[in-house]
């Protein structure tokens, strides 16, 4: 069994990205699933995402954990957005959460 070498938040599209470069035959069960999963899910390609996600921490002072969140989501309203960033127990300005409708619209 490997060690985890590091740990850190991606979004769907970078672990579709990484998994779509094994050999599915190789691949085990988990992995085939989370494929499967990733494939169905994830809303942009691996490198939209990640500019998206370097956007929205730079321009919105998102942690990584909030920018791959909302890269996952990609909320194309202010309710939609509104509800996941509730659960963050910080306060968001409206400025920011247009900033963040923004840069998703623009990259979408």
């Amino acid at each position: 069994m490997e060690q985890v070498k590091k740990s850190q938040p991606i979004s769907l599209a970078e672990v579709k990205e990484i998994l779509e470069k094994e050999d599915a035959e190789k691949m085990d069960q988990i992995q085939r699933w989370t494929h499967d999963y990733v494939t169905k899910f994830a809303k942009l390609d691996a490198k939209a995402a990640k500019k998206v996600k370097t956007e929205l921490k730079k321009e919105c002072g998102l942690t990584e954990e909030e920018a791959v969140e909302i890269v996952n989501i990609m909320p194309t309203t202010l309710a939609e957005l509104r509800a996941f960033t509730f659960g963050w127990k910080k306060l968001i300005l409206a400025e920011t959460l247009e900033k963040i409708l923004n840069i998703i619209k623009g990259n979408s």
